[in-house]
């Protein structure tokens, strides 16, 4: 005659229960400013500051009527296109700049590499704020002020020693011998750049295309140091113009304004979120 086991239930896993709750509540309170953003554009211009209430009594759709109409007669479109061309040059030129940059001091060989390599890094210690000075006179002189050649030209010269340190320390964890291959079937530094390097350099690449995307979308100091005229104006700088430019305080068109500039940041890393976690967990970048 067999007895029946006893059934051994497992305890349940309190700090597990407690890591997912924690996580949980870390979300919603990283996501309510976004909520409170959407919900505001929608709120009649009574509500936004005198109620605390989240949801809108009312949906006041002609918050995003008179937001698509812009500022000072310039479209939500051309001001759209502005920004879109301003972070598109932004990101081209970074990504060609640093990679070649990086290339030169990962893979070749040549005199005062390591010191010029630690000034480099140096220079991310360095305040925007100290070389703006410089660089206004410097471009005013040229007769580049007012004009979209300030805000991109400096991404094609690699100045932006992180994405070169990023991009370093990929390319330093690729195999010699691929080039050393390339080179036996008569690639020179570029073309072994070009045709080896570069392809596997792309999840770095992506990474430093996500945050110039961002970083530049979001820039507002350069671009009104640099940038005066309505017509040229992105929609960083209209938000700022819009509020100035009403006789009253119109808060809800300027959060529907806000929820349009910030539609193409989420939509640009929700399209490219895998690849930046791929580059920065094989960029060595990491703990």
């Amino acid at each position: 005659m067999t007895t029946a086991t006893p059934v051994v239930r497992k305890p349940v896993a309190w700090r597990r229960v407690a890591l997912h709750v924690g996580c949980l509540a870390a979300l919603l309170v990283m996501l309510y400013p976004l909520a409170w953003l959407l919900a505001t554009s929608l709120k009649p211009a009574d509500e936004v500051i005198a109620s605390l209430n989240l949801l809108p009594s009312s949906l006041e759709w002609s918050n995003y009527s008179t937001a698509l109409e812009g500022v000072e007669d310039v479209s939500v479109w051309r001001l759209l296109g502005n920004s879109l061309f301003i972070a598109g040059g932004a990101v081209i030129g970074n990504v060609l700049s640093c990679s070649l940059a990086a290339y030169a001091f990962a893979r070749l060989r040549f005199r005062f590499r390591g010191p010029l390599f630690a000034f480099m890094i140096a220079t991310i210690m360095l305040p925007h704020h100290a070389v703006l000075i410089p660089q206004y006179i410097i471009f005013n002189q040229l007769g580049m002020v007012n004009t979209y050649w300030p805000l991109i030209l400096p991404k094609f010269l690699a100045t932006e020693a992180f994405f070169v340190f990023l991009i370093v320390q990929f390319m330093r964890g690729l195999p010699r011998e691929l080039e050393e291959a390339a080179r036996i079937d008569g690639c020179g530094p570029f073309r072994s750049f070009f045709l080896v390097i570069l392809p596997l350099t792309r999840p770095a690449l992506i990474t430093t295309a996500i945050f110039t995307f961002i970083w530049t979308w979001n820039d507002f100091f350069t671009q009104l140091i640099y940038l005066f005229s309505p017509e040229n104006f992105t929609l960083t700088l209209a938000l700022r113009q819009f509020v100035d430019a009403s006789s009253q305080s119109a808060f809800g068109p300027m959060f529907a304004m806000s929820v349009i500039a910030l539609l193409p940041i989420v939509l640009f890393f929700l399209a490219f979120q895998r690849f930046l976690v791929e580059g920065m967990a094989n960029s060595g970048v990491k703990g």
